[in-house]
């Protein structure tokens, strides 16, 4: 299963509300992310389906060893990219999510002129 931008995102944001929360459920993804409940629920759906996370009968949320290693690299990847944009000037307290559509070689172009 491709897996997008949009999808990499969620992965992400589960493994570090599990790092921040212990169990996670899509309202928490939902609150987390401001997106709405459907949105997250399409996403859960396109996501298990593509074998990356488990819903258990009490509705948490698991990712599963595939999903963890894409979410991990993907979380590892914006820290990077958090640490050269401070280390460029940028203001650490910007709180603002790097923009989906900036993928990895436009993010070192930007980076590295």
């Amino acid at each position: 299963m491709k897996l997008y931008a949009s999808g990499e995102n969620y992965l992400e944001t589960i493994l570090v509300l599990q790092k921040k929360l212990g169990m996670v459920r899509s309202v928490d993804v939902a609150q987390h992310m401001e997106v709405s409940k459907p949105s997250v629920c399409h996403a859960v759906a396109t996501l298990r389906d593509g074998g990356f996370l488990m819903m258990d009968e009490d509705h948490f949320l698991h990712l599963t060893d595939v999903g963890r290693e894409v979410a991990k690299k993907i979380y590892e990847r914006h820290c990077f990219f958090t640490e050269q944009l401070i280390a460029a000037g940028v203001d650490p307290k910007l709180r603002r999510p790097m923009p989906v559509v900036l993928n990895t070689s436009s993010a070192m172009r930007v980076l590295i002129g």
